[in-house]
């Protein structure tokens, strides 16, 4: 999978896409604001999910959010992170370049508000050294996903350690 899963996609949706390669790692939200030059929350996070029926779950949201544990188990029930040898099993994507493109296996993709916040964000294209652009709403297009709201508000975060 990887990089060439993601250009297949989007040829597959005659999109055309421009996935971004760099020399430096940007596997983390951190190394990609920078790298990409963007604030933190620009970039689109990808995470994997086992939950309690045993199906998986993508969760897409905005790099500097994190996941209210009570808005998650409302939403989807009890649910735990995967592994990343699994994750790179379901998604066909090593941790850290895990994108709703090109996967390996369908699932569920589902995008958290805190997205709507930006036109654009920066999502990994399925290698830990690349990326795309889009808006949040062409990515919800494209993968199928489902907007939920299981992320904190910003304004709680404010103060806390990214």
């Amino acid at each position: 999978m990887t990089v060439e899963s993601v250009r297949q996609f989007f040829a597959d949706r005659a999109q055309p896409v421009q996935i971004i390669e760099l020399d430096v790692s940007t596997a983390t939200v951190a190394l990609a604001a920078e790298a990409h030059g963007v604030e933190p929350g620009r970039i689109a996070k990808t995470l994997a999910f086992r939950l309690a029926d045993g199906s998986e779950v993508l969760l897409v949201a905005r790099g500097d959010a994190r996941i209210d544990n009570r808005k998650f188990k409302d939403e989807f029930g009890k649910g735990k992170m995967l592994p990343p040898d699994e994750v790179a099993h379901i998604t066909g994507h090593p941790v850290g370049g895990v994108c709703p493109f090109g996967l390996a296996h369908a699932l569920p993709v589902c995008l958290d508000v805190s997205l709507q916040a930006f036109d654009e964000v920066l999502p990994a294209a399925g290698s830990v050294n690349s990326a795309l652009r889009i808006s949040p709403a062409r990515m919800a297009e494209l993968t199928g996903g489902r907007w939920v709201d299981v992320c904190q508000p910003l304004q709680v975060q404010t103060g806390a350690t990214q």
